[in-house]
Order: structure tokens, then sequence, then C-alpha cells
């Protein structure tokens, strides 16, 4: 039997479109079902005192869980399954994914999405190549899969990690220029890094972004979440804008793969929006620094602003409030409604480049 003949035999496609697309957007729905949920369900109980939604279900490690934290931390198991299940494994592969998604995504803290994405690629079809060739399958399978994913992700998970924090790196450096152009490269490279396969909060938490540059970086976010909610609303609809305006970006990363044009709109909303919040409203993140990143995920960067003025005692005047709302939500829209007309008329993006 040839390679290629097995390879056949085995649902294994060596393509852009299996591994750039198909498992890129699967595994940003696994993540939008459980980290993005979480927050989303977190910020929920916490602003408006929702008792079953702030109590803590279960204790891991001495932290208590609550429903959200608990859907967050399977963050990684998620992702692993949806991409498993993007390349065709079934079975004992796709549960063998599980432990290795939730290792991985430990392992490669602020790049955790990505190292799950490389690292379940190959587990996945490891897996697949062994499935069902022997006669003690049911050991055999989830054996191979769990060692060649945790293997995989004991060596490669960190270096990702690190390569995560080479851009905390970079937005660092952009902190120290002139707030306006610390407001375009800072709000451009959270904005980014939040539609990228890593986690733009964790990144944020850990340089511990607040005050100016932390609302450079709520604005950077916001302009890629609701920009590409807005621009997309011809192909997805109502569903496409909640799932991205309040969700995640990161559901448009297969049709950036496919056609990188599409991400320019946002970008360049960002570039706008990001001196806007730091040279004319002067707004600043106070909260916590993971707000930083998130934009309008569970509205979690606006929200952290507004806690921001209470812990620091600021009465927000009726210049605060305006600013907010269209540093978050007005100017994304309207500047990436406009930039990605521009580009449809250009030919840039085509009917169903956005369509998720």
């Amino acid at each position: 039997m040839s390679v290629r003949t097995f390879l056949e035999r085995k649902n294994i496609v060596f393509s852009l479109q299996r591994y750039g697309i198909d498992a890129m957007s699967a595994m940003a729905q696994g993540l939008f079902c459980t980290l993005l949920v979480g927050t989303i369900l977190n910020t929920l109980g916490s602003q408006f005192h929702i008792g079953f939604l702030t109590a803590e279900i279960v204790s891991v490690g001495g932290k208590g869980l609550t429903i959200g934290g608990i859907a967050s931390a399977m963050a990684g198991p998620a992702m692993a399954a949806a991409i498993g299940s993007a390349l065709g494994a079934t079975g004992m592969v796709l549960y063998s994914l599980i432990p290795v998604g939730y290792v991985t995504n430990l392992l490669g803290g602020a790049g955790g999405p990505f190292a799950v994405y490389v690292v379940s690629i190959i587990a996945a079809e490891m897996g697949k190549m062994v499935s069902k060739e022997t006669k003690i399958d049911i050991l055999v399978t989830p054996i191979v899969t769990i060692i060649a994913g945790v293997a995989t992700a004991v060596m490669i998970a960190a270096p990702i990690g690190k390569a995560a924090g080479w851009i905390g790196n970079l937005i660092m450096w952009a902190t120290e220029l002139h707030p306006f152009a610390m407001g375009i490269f800072v709000s451009a490279i959270v904005g980014m890094a939040l539609t990228l396969p890593i986690s733009s909060a964790a990144i944020c938490a850990g340089l511990g972004l607040t005050g100016l540059a932390g609302g450079a970086a709520v604005a950077g976010c916001c302009a890629q979440m609701v920009g590409f909610a807005v621009m997309s609303f011809r192909e997805n609809r109502w569903g496409g804008l909640v799932s991205q305006g309040i969700g995640t970006s990161m559901l448009q990363m297969g049709n950036i793969i496919r056609n990188p044009k599409i991400w320019i709109a946002p970008i360049l909303a960002s570039m706008v929006t990001g001196p806007v919040a730091t040279c004319l409203f002067h707004m600043e993140m106070n909260g916590a620094a993971v707000n930083s990143g998130m934009g309008t995920c569970g509205f979690c960067g606006p929200i952290g602003v507004w806690t921001g003025w209470s812990l620091s005692g600021i009465t927000p005047s009726v210049m605060d409030w305006t600013g907010l709302a269209l540093i978050c939500i007005i100017l994304p829209a309207l500047l990436s409604w406009i930039f990605g007309e521009l580009l449809r008329r250009l030919g840039w993006i085509r009917p169903g480049d956005l369509k998720i």
C-alpha cells in the first residue's frame, strides 16, 4: 500500500483548507464556547449581582470556580476537540484530545490557543494513523494520541508562549512613545493580538497594561470585534453581529488566512480610534489590566473603564461617556464599514469572504 493511499484511507489531508481554515475556524468556536462565554457569564454575574453566576461551584487547587470560571478552564479541551472534529477525528482519537488540549493550554500561557492549535493537529493526525489498525485499538489509539500530544506540547507550547511574550515586549515599547504614536501602535498591536489565536487578555494582564496605554488597548480590541461584526453583517446577519461583537473576532481567522485583505479595515479603524482615545478623550483603563485586552467580549473592556472611574473616585462627565461610546462602539462600526465598502469596491473583499 502506498503512503498516499494510506493517508486517503485515514482521511489525512495536507491542505490549507483543512489546517488553515477548517481547523482554525473550529478552534475559534471552541474558544468562544468556553473562555469567552465564561467571561461573559462572570461579567454578568459581577456587574448585576446575579447570585448563581457569582457563587463558587467547585474548588480546584484551592481556587473557587464559578460557572463562568469552569467554562473558561475548559478552553483547552474544547479547542482541541473542536480541531479534532474539523480534521475528521472520531471516537477515541477525539476523546483523547481532551487531556492534550488541557495540558497544552496550561503550558502555552499567553500563546495557549495557538499552542493548542498546533499540538492538536499533530496529535489528531497521529491518532488517526493508528486508529483501528490493531486488535487492541482501545489501548493503542488513546495512548498514541495522548503521548504524541503531550510530548509535542512539552517541546513547543512554552516556546509559543514566549513568542506571544514578544508581542508583549512590542506593546511595552509602544507605551513609551508620544501619546499619539502610542495610541496608534498599542491599539493596532493589541487589537490584532485579540483576533490572532493567542490571548490578548493574558498579555495585557501579564504586562499590567493600564492607564492611557490600557485605554488604547481597549480601543484596538473594540475596533477588531465591532469592526468585523459590522462589516460582515451582510454575510452573517444578526447571529454574526452578536457572536463577533460581544464574542470574538477570532471567528474570522479562517477567513483571514484565506484572504488577509479582510483584516485591513478593522486594523485601520483601530489606528484611528487609538489616538482618539489617548489624545482627544484621554481614556484610561484603571480597572483590571485583563480588561484592556477583552474589547467588547461581554462588554468587559468598556465595563473595565467604567469600573476604573469608580475605583479612582472619578465622576464621569458627559464627555467621558461620549468618548467611551464613540471609541468602543460608534467609531469602530462606522470606520470599519466605510473601509470595508472601499475594499469591496476595489475587489479586495469578495462576496462570501467574511462568512463564518
